[in-house]
């Protein structure tokens, strides 16, 4: 009745963001949402990424989706700002550059 098993210490690591991150992507988020422009959104955390989609209606693909890779630090960037149909827009190792256009269309879709 006393076994007990411990807990393993080599897991499945999850990517995921750290706490300024999610910040300012919800920072912006809520702008948008003020805006009337972006109605719902969508986290996933997973071995390789971790991905924040962001909708106009939540029956549709995201309008647009923030991806974090670390493995692709090195090379092109870990952030990548991707459109809707899958394109990437900007790809980057900061993520203040990477929300740069988004930041841009918020000022347009305010100024009208």
């Amino acid at each position: 009745m006393s076994n007990v098993t411990p807990f393993p210490a080599h897991g499945v690591m999850q990517v995921g963001f750290d706490r300024l991150e999610l910040q300012r992507i919800m920072d912006l988020y809520g702008r948008m949402v003020s805006a009337g422009h972006w109605r719902d959104y969508a986290m996933d955390m997973g071995r390789d990424a971790a991905i924040f989609s962001a909708f106009r209606r939540a029956a549709e693909r995201p309008e647009y989706r923030i991806e974090k890779r670390p493995a692709l630090r090195q090379r092109q960037g870990m952030w990548a700002l991707v459109g809707e149909a899958g394109q990437v827009l900007k790809r980057g190792q900061d993520l203040a550059g990477v929300l740069a256009p988004v930041e841009r269309k918020l000022l347009r879709i305010v100024e009208d």
